[in-house]
């Protein structure tokens, strides 16, 4: 299950992030998730959730998933959605995103 490393790793980015801007609160930690990246929004969810019950500043935070439709480009000079068969040559095109897993920002709150 590699879900547990992703999680982890957000919690450890929100972590970093909130230490090293003295955050009170992290509040939300907004993620983008490629549709080819085969990963399960669910599972993330929940073991990310899972990671901040212990932890003071992270209870509580909102873990956030957009879901990146993929997009391709071709040699030929398609670019589009298609994944396997390129509409314009035949061809396999390149996948250029929709396989990325992003922290895309954090909210915190800090003392003033």
């Amino acid at each position: 299950m590699h879900e547990f490393g992703i999680a982890y790793d957000i919690f450890k980015t929100a972590q970093k992030t909130a230490l090293e801007y003295h955050a009170r609160q992290v509040k939300r930690v907004c993620i983008d998730i490629g549709e080819m990246s085969m990963v399960n929004p669910e599972q993330v969810q929940f073991l990310f959730d899972t990671l901040i019950e212990d932890d003071p500043v992270l209870r509580g935070a909102v873990l956030e998933s957009t879901l990146v439709p993929p997009e391709t480009q071709c040699t030929c000079g398609y670019r589009g959605s298609e994944k396997f068969i390129c509409p314009g040559c035949g061809a396999l095109p390149e996948l250029v995103r929709g396989r990325e897993i992003v922290v895309t920002h954090i909210e915190i709150e800090v003392d003033e």
